[in-house]
């Protein structure tokens, strides 16, 4: 579980940084264009859909998609990496944003009044200040990922086995939990291991916020 939990987590974070950051790059630094704003009502309106939704999304169009592309049952780890990079791909979005938009205007007029070009001043000045925060907005995607329970459940199979490729079935700690809590009888075994597993997600998630708080601090 611990193993699906990780390596779910980690491919969500992969497919949604290139498209989070680069939505980014063009809301906070591409001043003429009018798309702009559509694009930010669209990052918007994905933070409110509610999980099931994106689970339901996932059974009716992403599993069926794999099933016919790479074989298998479609469930597995890559469909809920899927889904989870969809919903936590706003998060980081907007993270992103208010981590380019935090770096003073004064640097990048003097970065062109210099020579350069804007591209080059994004990649050596704007960049290399926002980094801290673009590793604290990765951290949150994390988080967020990684204590997802609904939609991951509908998703990713539930087979408690050690996943051996990317379309293997595999279990993550918030969806045991999920399917478990519901049937097990308090004060059980199967009850504690349940409660247990909800500690060692808790820890977890303070693990996540530590470090997100310490690389804030370097910032500053």
């Amino acid at each position: 579980m611990m193993i699906g939990s990780i390596t779910v987590t980690i491919l969500a974070v992969l497919l949604a940084f290139p498209f989070s950051f680069g939505t980014a790059i063009f809301i906070s630094e591409i001043k003429s264009s009018k798309s702009k704003k559509y694009l930010r009502l669209a990052i918007e309106m994905l933070i409110g859909i509610p999980a099931v939704v994106y689970g339901f999304v996932g059974i009716s169009v992403i599993v069926p998609l794999l099933r016919s592309t790479m074989g298998g049952t479609g469930f597995g780890l890559l469909s809920g990496a899927i889904i989870l990079a969809i919903m936590i791909l706003p998060t980081i979005s907007t993270l992103c944003v208010d981590a380019l938009k935090g770096v003073p205007e004064a640097y990048r007029y003097t970065s062109r009044a210099l020579g350069a070009t804007q591209w080059q001043t994004l990649h050596k000045v704007v960049l290399p200040i926002a980094r801290p925060q673009v590793a604290v907005a990765i951290l949150f995607g994390m988080s967020q990922a990684f204590g997802e329970a609904v939609a991951i459940q509908m998703v990713i199979g539930n087979a408690t086995l050690i996943p051996t490729h990317l379309m293997s079935p595999a279990a993550t700690l918030t969806s045991v939990i999920t399917i478990g809590m519901g049937d097990s009888v308090r004060g059980s075994v199967e009850n504690d291991a349940l409660w247990s597993l909800a500690l060692l997600l808790l820890l977890i998630s303070l693990l996540f916020n530590l470090i997100a708080h310490f690389a804030m601090r370097k910032r500053t």
